[in-house]
């Protein structure tokens, strides 16, 4: 054993004590408000196609962009981080998140909305690989970090769960600016916490930063991620195919410059694990299912069911318990039922809940309920024991892009659950809907294009002409539910079979 190897077990041996775990505690701020805005948005969007008047593709950006400059950016944020310090990027992103709250809160028109939520996302990339990273320098002990890593987990899938409740409520309050500004009161205690209890550090020698390879992140991520809206809305126009020949061609191109550069910003050879992929394939798919479900849920409880936004959020609260109980559960559970069996089985799970949500006949609050509660068990599972995977399956040397890879996973699952399944749902509705011809009127300004704004609409023709209209909306919306769920069960089902392939090993 070299001198290095020993130094560091014997500081492995060394358990945490009030101070980490109050340093844990400081950590999980950051990962609260960045999962929170994943999915904060979910009860606002009916508030905000009302009083902003987006178009169904702007809506889904304003959903999409903070999640795509996330998964854009993480990775190389990370590599400013190890160079130039994880605390000090951590507390320069925190800032910038909170100015950029303040922004979104107070938009006036949807390239407003739009705009801030890419510097959300951009702040946002600062903040989640400083987390792990620090953790793994604060908690030396093996079983004293596998839990921090499992509490790490749980906040993340908790917070996006937790998201929609928080935003049911302010909505029952304020208007719907207000599920921004949940972020400046954290930020305010974050800040100081941070520079009284978290150790700075960073990479003693990392390489170059590689600009072109950020460059090229971005740019094959975001042509990719329109080609799939745009294919939905418009089918295969020429626009479609020059995103998606954008896409695959910037994504080569970095593929070829990490294989060829001396110090990739990823290091390829983690995906030959494939322990390592199957984990990385199971946190995307996981949390794909969890914002395509909460896309579909939140529009169904307040806008087909009726419900106000607050008790539409308390519908929603054995869910978020669930996938907070399910994540602690799960470390128990994986000392005497095989990760690979638990896994597949949580995926199983997801397909569960859609199917409640498809086959229950005309939905009803304790349907949809149910549905989210028993997903999201098999969410708690999954992200729990997913990234304790990675982390376990690549040398420690290796750690560091681990995270930062599994991070980049969970925004590129909540871009594809809203890009996919939400497209899906949104061309559904918009094909079947009908209208007589006297209130067209309003397919001019993209009200057709949205529930709500449809429901805005038949308000106008309170006669039999605005019922008409506000049954066709709503049968239309039920048909793009069925649809949306039936894709999201197959997929789920393809990942439980892709989990029980790859995870032979775990």
């Amino acid at each position: 054993m070299t001198t290095i190897d020993q130094s560091i077990a014997t500081v492995q041996t060394h358990r945490a004590g009030p101070r980490e775990w109050a340093a844990l505690a400081v950590l999980m701020l950051p990962v609260l408000m960045v999962s929170v805005d994943n999915t904060v948005l979910s009860f606002a969007l009916p508030a905000i196609s009302v009083d902003l008047r987006p178009s169904g593709t702007q809506l889904l950006w304003i959903v999409d962009l903070y999640a795509i400059m996330l998964a854009g950016l993480l990775i190389a944020m990370g590599s400013i981080g190890d160079r130039f310090g994880r605390r000090r990027l951590l507390l320069l992103g925190s800032v910038g998140f909170g100015a950029a709250s303040l922004l979104a809160a107070f938009s006036r028109t949807p390239e407003m909305l739009l705009a801030a939520r890419v510097l959300l996302g951009i702040s946002g990339a600062t903040l989640m690989p400083s987390t792990l990273s620090l953790i793994r320098n604060v908690f030396h002990d093996p079983r004293d970090r596998r839990l921090a890593i499992a509490t790490w987990a749980a906040m993340f899938s908790g917070g996006a769960a937790l998201g929609p409740v928080l935003g049911g409520w302010l909505l029952g309050h304020f208007w719907w600016g207000s599920v921004f500004l949940i972020n400046v009161p954290l930020i305010i205690v974050l800040v100081p916490l941070a520079l009284a209890m978290l150790p700075e550090s960073r990479d003693p020698e990392p390489g170059p930063l590689d600009l072109p390879a950020i460059g090229l992140s971005l740019l094959s991520m975001l042509p990719l991620v329109f080609a799939v809206k745009n294919a939905a809305e418009h089918g295969f126009s020429d626009l479609t195919l020059t995103a998606f020949g954008v896409g695959a061609l910037a994504t080569w191109a970095l593929v070829h410059r990490l294989r060829t550069s001396r110090s990739p910003m990823i290091d390829l050879t983690l995906f030959g694990n494939r322990v390592f992929t199957g984990a990385i394939i199971g946190n995307l798919l996981s949390f794909m299912a969890l914002t395509g479900f909460l896309f579909l849920g939140a529009q169904l409880l307040q806008l087909v069911l009726g419900l106000s936004p607050m008790d539409s959020a308390l519908a929603l609260l054995p869910g978020l318990a669930a996938t907070v109980v399910a994540g602690f559960v799960a470390v128990r559970l994986v000392q005497v039922i095989a990760a690979r069996v638990l896994i597949t089985a949580s995926f199983v799970a997801s397909a569960a809940g859609y199917a409640i949500t498809a086959l229950t006949g005309t939905p009803t609050v304790v349907s949809i309920a149910v549905a989210f509660a028993v997903m999201g068990v098999g969410i708690g599972v999954a992200e729990t024991l997913t990234n304790d995977l990675m982390l376990s399956s690549v040398p420690s040397s290796k750690a560091g892009a681990a995270s930062a890879i599994s991070e980049t996973a969970y925004e590129i699952g909540a871009v594809l659950g809203t890009a996919i399944l939400g497209t899906v749902l949104t061309s559904t509705y918009r094909s079947h809907l009908t209208y007589p011809a006297i209130v067209q009127w309003g397919e001019r300004d993209g009200s057709f294009e949205t529930l709500g704004g449809t429901l805005q609409v038949a308000h106008y023709y309170p006669n039999e002409i605005g019922e008409g209209l506000l049954s066709s909306a709503r049968a239309a919306f039920d048909l793009g539910v069925q649809y949306t769920s039936a894709a999201a069960i197959v997929v789920a089902l393809l990942a439980a079979l892709v989990s029980w392939r790859t995870l032979k090993d775990a």
